[in-house]
């Protein structure tokens, strides 16, 4: 079973077609519990630019990763019988920059109360 913070690395689908790339499982044991997929989110090599809801990771290379890479709030959601291959775990402090940055992507508008 997966665990949030684990590095995988898989065929992710995007905008132009699907890539073979890491990305860092977000979903949760309860969420794996009760589902047969994992919910992810990208990684990428492109750190020079990015936004409010991607983050420069700190420990790539703790975590698997080849080169810097930051998180990027791109999410997929990838069947458990594709069997992602784990490549390392974000650092502690690498995982709580992720889960502010999903925070701050799926909260809702301040501007619609």
């Amino acid at each position: 079973m997966f665990k949030p913070g684990d590095v995988v690395v898989l065929d992710f689908p995007g905008v132009t077609g699907t890539k073979r790339r890491p990305s860092v499982v977000v979903s949760s044991p309860v969420y794996h519990t009760s589902r047969p997929d994992v919910i992810v989110g990208l990684i990428t090599s492109q750190t020079a630019e990015f936004g409010p809801t991607d983050y420069v990771l700190q420990d790539w290379s703790q975590a698997g990763l080849r080169i810097p890479s930051v998180f990027r709030s791109f999410f997929a959601t990838i069947p458990s019988a594709t069997h992602p291959t784990v490549v390392g775990h974000l650092s502690n402090r690498d995982w709580q920059g992720v889960c502010t940055c999903v925070r701050i992507a799926l909260e809702p508008l301040a501007s619609s109360e």
